[in-house]
Order: C-alpha cells, then sequence, then structure tokens
C-alpha cells in the first residue's frame, strides 16, 4: 500500500463513507473512488464491503488495521519534525514539565521571566518524564523540567535543585509532638500507603529504598500522578511519600508533611538537547527557577 492508499483507506475507516472520507479530505468523491479501487486492485482482495449504505471493512482491511497504524503514527510524526524545524529560532520558547512541577514551580518563574523578556512568546505543557525526552529528541519543546532522569546521550541536564522525598500524611495523622522530627523510614513499616503506578520512575526509586522495611508499606491506593496522591492526602485519605513541591502545594489545614530519616533525595532536572545551543534567554529562566526550586526547599 502506498501512503494515499493508507489516507484513503484511513478516512474511509473514520466516516464510514466515500462521500464523508472526501469532504475530511478536502478532495472529490470520484479521486477517493479511483484511489481506493488502485489500492484494491493492487493488495488483490477488497478493503471494504457495502452493507445498508455504509462501507465496512472486510478480516482482510481488519488484519492490515495496526500495521497501518503504525505508519500513519510514524508519518505523524515526521509532520510534526517537519513544523518545529520550520519554527525561526529567538522569537519562542517552548517548556515542558512533569505536572508536579507545571503546577508548583512554572507558573511564578514564567511571569518572572516574563518581564525580562515581556515580547518573547512562551509555550508551556506538562507530560510525564518519558514523553518529555521524546517531545524534545522531537524538537517540540525546547526545555524539560523534571524530577526523574537516568541519562540519554541525545540531550543535556543540568541539576537546578536538589532536595529529598517527603511523607505527606491528612491532619492528625501523627501525634503532635512528632510533627517537628523527621519521619524514621521504619516507621513506614506495615503501613497503608497511597503509592504511585509502578510505571513512574519515583515509584520504582521508592520501592528501592523501601526495600529493607519490613512489613513492606501496603499500597492500598495507587494512583498516576503526584497531584493526585496530594488530592488524596487532602481528602483525608492517609499517608503518601512525594516529591517535596508536590507537597508543599498541599492545604496546611488538612496536611502534615515530615522529610525522611534517612533522607531520600531527589534532583531537579533541565534537559535540553545536546546537538544544538539551547537559546540565549533559556539561561536566564534556568537560574529564576532553580532559584524559586531552592526556595520552596528551605520551607522544609
Amino acid at each position: 500500500m502506498r501512503l494515499r492508499h493508507i489516507e484513503i483507506f484511513q478516512a474511509i475507516r473514520q466516516t464510514g463513507s466515500v462521500s464523508a472520507a472526501a469532504q475530511l479530505l478536502h478532495v472529490s468523491q470520484p479521486a477517493v473512488t479511483k484511489v481506493l479501487q488502485h489500492a484494491e486492485l493492487q493488495l488483490g482482495f477488497p478493503l471494504f464491503l457495502r452493507v445498508r449504505g455504509k462501507l465496512l471493512p472486510t478480516p482482510e482491511a481488519l488484519a492490515l488495521e495496526s500495521e497501518v497504524e503504525k505508519v500513519t503514527d510514524s508519518l505523524q510524526g515526521v509532520r510534526r519534525l517537519a513544523k518545529a524545524l520550520r519554527r525561526e529560532p529567538g522569537q519562542s520558547v517552548r517548556i515542558g514539565a512533569i505536572p508536579a512541577l507545571a503546577l508548583s514551580l512554572l507558573p511564578p518563574a514564567i511571569l518572572q521571566w516574563k518581564n525580562d523578556y515581556p515580547d518573547m512568546t512562551c509555550e508551556l505543557s506538562s507530560d510525564h518524564s518519558r514523553e518529555l525526552v521524546q517531545k524534545l529528541l522531537m524538537r517540540e519543546i525546547d526545555l524539560a523540567l523534571t524530577l526523574n532522569f537516568s541519562g540519554h546521550p541525545g540531550l543535556t541536564t543540568q541539576v537546578l535543585a536538589g532536595g529529598v522525598l517527603v511523607a505527606l500524611a491528612s491532619k492528625g495523622y501523627w501525634p503532635p509532638a512528632e510533627l517537628s522530627q523527621p519521619l524514621p523510614l521504619a516507621d513506614l513499616a506495615g503501613a497503608p500507603l497511597i503509592g504511585l503506578s509502578s510505571a513512574d520512575p519515583l515509584a520504582a526509586k521508592l520501592d528501592s529504598y523501601l526495600e529493607n522495611v519490613d512489613p513492606p508499606p501496603r499500597v492500598t491506593i495507587s494512583v498516576q500522578t503526584y497531584s493526585l496522591a496530594r488530592a488524596m492526602v487532602e481528602s483525608g485519605a492517609g499517608l503518601t511519600v512525594i516529591d517535596p513541591f508536590t507537597a508543599l502545594g498541599a492545604s496546611t489545614t488538612t496536611t502534615c508533611i515530615r522529610p525522611l530519616t534517612p533522607p531520600l533525595p531527589i534532583n531537579l532536572y533541565a534537559l535540553t538537547r545536546a546537538d544544538e545551543a539551547p537559546p540565549h534567554m533559556l539561561a536566564n529562566l534556568l537560574e529564576i527557577f532553580g532559584h524559586r526550586a531552592r526556595e520552596l526547599l528551605e520551607r522544609l
């Protein structure tokens, strides 16, 4: 199948008719019919059967669909990269951050930075670490902020600040006399815990720290994001171990924070592409990020 065949095939699958596919692709109905017929002639079998006025895929078409989707996804990636390469440098900065940082650190830092660059267009996005790395490599963003990074040959890493994981609990979970003291890691033994999804790098890091805790904490609720873990604690669900930036954004009327002992270190990373110099204005922005991050961490 050629790319044009695949495009017509996908359009008909989405719309269910040749006429609707033609409207979707902004071409004439005869053009769609001609390409479809050519595709079926080359393949040697029909792709669609007309049933009650709609085109339904044949078993052969359904078998092809998963591979066709892979080609379509790859083509969309090429288009995104081409669009990114057309972008003129110096006119805008695209920044991606994990949700924990996008909700706490990013907004005030960007506002402060915009005072120095009022005419600069700034595009912000939020995603998980794995997706941020892919967006950087595909030139869809210029800078990524994350708390989890194990290294990549195509990226340059800068540590902006260093902190520790903290325990966040609902008000009343700990006796008042203990609140000013770090929480011994051993005290998590057998405790019911709001845990992070096993796919999260921070969860894997925490699990390695807790290997010597006996019995291990019991994960009674598992969530996908640090902010959701915080929200569960704020609602009275109990205890979680998360990054300090997310924890410091929790309501002090309903939650309490305690650093762990021994401390479990965590870093704030700024990632840029290794094969090109980042826009010059990012140096000032990273300085602001680092300063604000350290100010927040001092509150612990």
